[in-house]
């Protein structure tokens, strides 16, 4: 069924439904209190599954045409796998984006070590007071000293 069938079809039982109301309503004055308010509360119950309804079939509607914002080009049958292929580009630009946050943070890392390494290298203390378990110590607890400072 195409949309405009189903369009017409959604337009006829709404027509039925508001002549189908009208006739209702029109015998509803001469009823007694207590039926007339369980039919109002009846009449309700039944519009508000119409609105649930008509919500369901709008939104799997608009999930089986691909939704306002997807991307389509032509014709359906004609070009299947080219819409396919448009629906998976947020997933390979999402892809895209982690590993290049992952190499740039990666290589911030690398860069940080490097510096360290190098201050070591090229400093003046002998390579075993790196070894002394009190120059460590020391050493750690002016590195929380400096970053407490900044």
């Amino acid at each position: 069924m195409t949309n405009t069938d189903e369009s017409r079809a959604m337009a006829r039982q709404d027509r039925f439904a508001a002549e189908l109301t009208a006739r209702l309503s029109d015998g509803a004055a001469e009823l007694p209190y207590d039926i007339s308010e369980r039919l109002r509360a009846a009449r309700m119950q039944a519009v508000a599954k119409r609105k649930v309804a008509v919500s369901v079939r709008t939104a799997s509607s608009a999930v089986a045409q691909g939704g306002a914002a997807a991307l389509t080009f032509g014709d359906e049958e004609e070009t299947g796998w080219l819409n396919r292929l448009a629906s998976f580009l947020p997933l390979f630009a999402l892809v895209a984006g982690l590993l290049v946050i992952q190499f740039v943070q990666d290589d911030n890392r690398i860069r940080d070590l490097a510096e360290v390494d190098s201050a070591l290298l090229t400093d003046d203390l002998p390579t075993a007071a790196y070894t002394d378990p009190g120059f460590l110590q020391y050493l750690k607890s002016s590195f929380d000293a400096n970053q407490k400072t900044q």
